[in-house]
This record gives C-alpha cells, sequence and structure tokens, in this order.
C-alpha cells in the first residue's frame, strides 16, 4: 500500500494507517539484577525477605522474555574469597552461582577486570550478557557500564534485588542516562522492607515506572518456584501444616 496516489499526490489516510504499522513492536530489554543463590535461596548468606514470592514472578519474567524473544542483561556480584566483611557472593562459593532458570543457553559473561572492551564476535549473537561487578553499583565496573550507557531500547524492565541497595543502584544509573525503567515491584527481592520502601520511592520519583507481573504480561498459573530446597519453595509447605495439626 502506498500513501501516493496516481496523480503523485499524498494520500494522508493512507499515511496515517502505515505508521503505527512501524511502531508496533516495542524493543525491551530485560535488566537482570543479581540474581544469585545466595540473595534468593533460603540457605543463602543475604536471602531477600519474601524469597518464595519473588522467585516465582522472576521465574514468571524470565520465561516470558524467552518467549518474547527480549535480550537480557544480568549483573553478577563477586566478592574475593578472603572478603571477610562481605561474606555472600564469595568466588569459589555455590552462593556466588546465578539461578539456573535466569541464565540463557545462549549467554556471554564477561568479567570485572577494569576493561571496556566488548569483542562484537561475543555480543551479537548472544540472547544474554552476564556483567560481573564487585560492587552494588554496576556503573562502577567501566565494561558494565558501558554495555548499560549504550543499550538501545524502548523500555529497560528491572527485576532483581536487592532493592534497596543492587536494584536501586541500577535504576537510578539508568535513569541519568536517559533510559525508560520498568521496576517489576513483585520480582524485586529486599532485606529490609522499610529501606525497599524509600527505594522504590526514590526511583519512581526520578522517573521510574512501577509495574506487577500481571500488568506486565497478564496471569501465569506457576505454583512452584522448584529452585529453592525449603519446604515453601518445594510446595511441602500445607502438607506439613496438615501434618501437624492432626
Amino acid at each position: 500500500m502506498t500513501a501516493i496516489d496516481a496523480n503523485n499526490n499524498f494520500d494522508y489516510g493512507k499515511l496515517f494507517m502505515i505508521r503505527p504499522i512501524l511502531n508496533l513492536r516495542k524493543k525491551r530489554i530485560l535488566i537482570d539484577v543479581d540474581t544469585q543463590r545466595d540473595f534468593f535461596l533460603a540457605d543463602g548468606q543475604m536471602c531477600v525477605r519474601n524469597h518464595r514470592r519473588v522467585l516465582a514472578n522472576i521465574r514468571r519474567v524470565m520465561a516470558w522474555a524467552r518467549h518474547e524473544h527480549i535480550r537480557v542483561i544480568s549483573t553478577a556480584l563477586i566478592h574475593s574469597p578472603h572478603d571477610h566483611q562481605e561474606p555472600y557472593c564469595r568466588i569459589g562459593t555455590e552462593g556466588v552461582r546465578k539461578l539456573r532458570y535466569t541464565l540463557r543457553h545462549h549467554h556471554v559473561t564477561f568479567d570485572a577486570d577494569d576493561s571496556t572492551d566488548l569483542p562484537r564476535e561475543n555480543v551479537q549473537d548472544a540472547e544474554q550478557i552476564v556483567l560481573l561487578k564487585r560492587t552494588v553499583d554496576p556503573f562502577d565496573e567501566p565494561r558494565a557500564e558501558r554495555v548499560l550507557t549504550e543499550t538501545k531500547a524502548n523500555e529497560l524492565i528491572v527485576v532483581g534485588g536487592p532493592t534497596e541497595t543492587s536494584v536501586l543502584f541500577t535504576v537510578l544509573g539508568l535513569l541519568i542516562r536517559q533510559k525508560n525503567v520498568i521496576v517489576v515491584y513483585d520480582a524485586i527481592g529486599s532485606l529490609d522492607k522499610n529501606a525497599a520502601q524509600v527505594a522504590l520511592r526514590k526511583m519512581q520519583a526520578k522517573g521510574a515506572k512501577l509495574l506487577d507481573t500481571r500488568s506486565l504480561f497478564g496471569a501465569s498459573s506457576l505454583k512452584i518456584v522448584g529452585a529453592c530446597n525449603c519446604d515453601r519453595c518445594r510446595g511441602r509447605l500445607a502438607s506439613i501444616s496438615k501434618h501437624q495439626t492432626r
């Protein structure tokens, strides 16, 4: 269909019919913040509150992003095994590992090494980029700062945790760089409820949009998380309660 008629005149009606089609598909990128075992499993060194609910929603978002072919940029916090002040996410421990369903098959991981290099052959076809970082602020790492700053998308969708540290620094850094940020508030875990509420208000005041998973992509039937070995996450809580009340 053309917007020019046989006499080479513009048909503005047809022009306005064409334009929305070109803008129907938004480019979205999922920003996955520190979804590591120490933060999100019951036996982790710094497990977030309400981890079962948060894990279920993170898993929903990950499944939705995979279905919609949305690329993922992940951050992962690392501490030295000799760091006695930060006994979590230590290199070489189980706790530093990402949750299994937060990793795509075709992913590439970049170390925290003060470099800004991004080999094109490594990132061009990757479904997911994992950026290691040594502090809660990813913009302290040169390579992570470059990736997040140069990312072009209509919407950056944020999940992960903790809300009051890593998520807060990530979102504020993106907003400073004029990014359009959506925080999925029921898919971010926090260590302290009051501090998390303050952090969410800061993010919203700076321009972030707050949505829940239902508003983002609708309802989901996922009931059991399956990533954590605690009774609640493995769906055993109801049966245990019945047994104890007999």
